[in-house]
């Protein structure tokens, strides 16, 4: 059985079909509950407070007063690489696991309790677990002499070699989008494929310094329009009408406004900004129209005096023999 409180990762799709294939039951706790799994709760809390909390950078700790802490920044120890960071933990678990010896087990260690249980274990081969980890993508693709596409973008591997026109499907991981996985259409696994033409180390750090600069941005206009959306009003000792404070000129409003409305896509669109480009040459159409111009309206065509005249009786009409 799996039990976990609103984990992410439990609740997807692919872990809860592959834990379904194992016969593994998934069991969603509520919120805020802990002690329904209190063995991985007390293990965190142990790495917490055995590890992290001894590790330079640790912030979940408690903090002096403001002007102290402000003396020590210039003397602080900087923060662990990655790296050193994953070294510190592997070595900190092999620790936990084969020297420490905590009251609950009689004096063994977790790895001596581990084998002295009587629980069978099945082991399932690294080559049939690979799958489990994987979505799928649902819909059958072909191979290019290009590759395979998926989300826009082109993989490639040398494995595809000669293989064009082949019908495949795909499968990878969330979030691991520079690699996939490719499977022929009865789903066994042809080979991995790899992201085509990919970015630059230099233009990778490029984009993440442009989204933080852009996410910076937004986070402070979106402070100072929460700022002037926020009303006050006076305060009062009668029942009356609010009252509300904050005078604006006319000037100020006018500005506000106009910058609002440049900010409206529907209000930029100005179809008439850019007048229509010229037909091309061999189309039959109005010289006016070649011209790009509107053709001028057609004239008015006069009236002939002579229709409104009544004849006589027994007279003719001009122009007729006798």
């Amino acid at each position: 059985m799996c039990r976990h409180i609103q984990g992410k990762d439990f609740l997807s799709a692919i872990v809860t079909t592959a834990l379904g294939a194992m016969g593994v039951t998934v069991k969603d706790l509520p919120a805020y509950s802990p002690h329904l799994k209190g063995t991985v709760e007390s293990l965190n809390r142990a790495a917490d407070r055995m590890l992290f909390a001894a590790l330079p950078g640790y912030t979940a700790g408690p903090t002096g007063p403001r002007s102290e802490r402000r003396g020590r920044s210039a003397g602080a120890v900087s923060a662990l690489s990655f790296q050193d960071f994953t070294a510190e933990v592997l070595e900190w678990t092999n620790w936990w696991n084969t020297a420490h010896r905590p009251k609950s087990l009689s004096g063994r260690t977790p790895l001596q309790a581990w084998q002295a249980d009587p629980t069978p274990v099945t082991d399932i081969p690294a080559a049939d677990l690979w799958a489990f980890t994987l979505e799928d993508d649902g819909r059958p693709r072909k191979l290019t002499s290009h590759g395979v596409s998926w989300r826009g973008r082109t993989y490639v591997a040398a494995w595809m070699t000669g293989q064009a026109g082949r019908e495949v499907r795909v499968r990878y991981m969330p979030h691991h989008d520079h690699e996939i996985e490719v499977c022929d259409a009865r789903g066994r696994h042809l080979g991995p494929a790899h992201l085509a033409d990919a970015a630059t180390p230099e233009q990778l750090q490029a984009l993440r310094e442009a989204r933080s600069e852009r996410a910076r941005r937004l986070r402070s206009d979106a402070k100072a329009a929460e700022r002037l959306r926020r009303q006050r009003f006076a305060p009062t000792t009668s029942a009356e009408p609010a009252q509300r404070l904050g005078a604006i000129t006319a000037a100020q409003a006018e500005r506000e406004l106009a910058a609002a409305d440049y900010t409206d896509a529907a209000r930029l669109a100005l179809p008439d900004l850019i007048p229509p480009a010229a037909p091309p040459a061999d189309w039959r159409t109005p010289p006016a129209l070649a011209a790009g111009a509107a053709p001028p309206p057609p004239a008015p065509t006069p009236a002939d005096p002579s229709a409104d005249v009544v004849p006589k009786p027994g007279s003719r009409p001009a122009g007729d023999a006798l």
